[in-house]
């Protein structure tokens, strides 16, 4: 249980990171390494239900993560009102759809969804213009008001679903708008609270055998308290690097990340 703590905690370091610079709020990280904590240490009753576990877990460290992100991001003046709302609205409408669908679903389809939805955001960011670079002369386009209400019921739905925010759908999409990568992942922050909070309560609430010790729901308090003991500390960190990093490494960076945690969640077993 040590190891597991000690691990989570290192791993939580890593979080705070991805949360700051990516916007992921820790979904992208934390899923991973929640899912390969509880098979490994096989708790019983956890390991059938150790991605429902993972998901729901990650849902739950989002909400603090990315609510302090956002704020950070907000005292440096990089969040813009217009790509945040009513967009998070709409997407908090349909996280609760897409947290209450996946307690229906079983693990291992969640896991290959959890894959395919990575493999697809990889190649959409690789193949279509607009994500790895920014033309300098284009100006910010504000968003559509179809992206707004129906994509932003959709981003709801499989970022919810999938415990990872929302910030590898909307950081394309705003990206694509002409918004730089700093401002882009920092709008990802805010609009991942309302999927975090969504899917929080619904995993929380949600009836399931595999309940244990230090479990509410399908969330499992010791391994979130663990990821925000390392992850907060290095929000507050790691805010300073916001800006600094030039566009089209950042881009190449983000991407470059999700193909890691490809990799890991295909190692682990899917």
């Amino acid at each position: 249980m040590l190891t597991s703590f000690l691990t989570l905690l290192s791993l939580g370091c890593l979080t705070g990171i991805t949360t700051v610079l990516f916007g992921f709020g820790g979904g992208f990280i934390t899923v991973p390494v929640v899912y390969g904590v509880l098979t490994m240490t096989a708790r019983p009753g956890a390991d059938a239900d150790a991605m429902h576990i993972a998901v729901a877990t990650s849902a739950a460290v989002m909400v603090v993560n990315a609510a302090a992100a956002a704020l950070a991001q907000w005292r440096q003046g990089r969040l813009r009102r217009e790509y945040v709302w009513p967009l998070a609205a709409f997407i908090a409408v349909g996280a609760v759809a897409g947290a209450f669908a996946t307690t229906l679903i079983g693990g291992t389809a969640l896991r290959l969804l959890f894959a395919a939805y990575l493999l697809i955001t990889i190649a959409d960011s690789l193949l279509r213009k607009g994500f790895l670079s920014v033309a300098q002369r284009t100006r910010p386009q504000p968003l559509e008001r179809r992206t707004v209400t129906f994509g932003g019921v959709g981003i709801g739905l499989v970022a919810a679903g999938l415990g990872v925010g929302g910030s590898v759908m909307t950081v394309p999409l705003l990206r694509r708008r002409g918004l730089p990568m700093a401002e882009a992942t920092a709008m990802a922050n805010p609009l991942s609270v309302p999927v975090a909070v969504a899917g929080t309560l619904v995993y929380a609430l949600a009836p399931t055998t595999a309940a244990g010790p230090g479990q509410l729901g399908y969330v499992d308090l010791t391994a979130g308290a663990a990821l925000l003991i390392g992850s907060l500390p290095t929000i507050a960190v790691a805010r300073r690097l916001t800006g600094r990093v030039p566009d089209r490494v950042h881009s190449i960076a983000y991407v470059a990340l999700l193909v890691v945690v490809l990799i890991v969640m295909l190692a682990m077993g899917l």
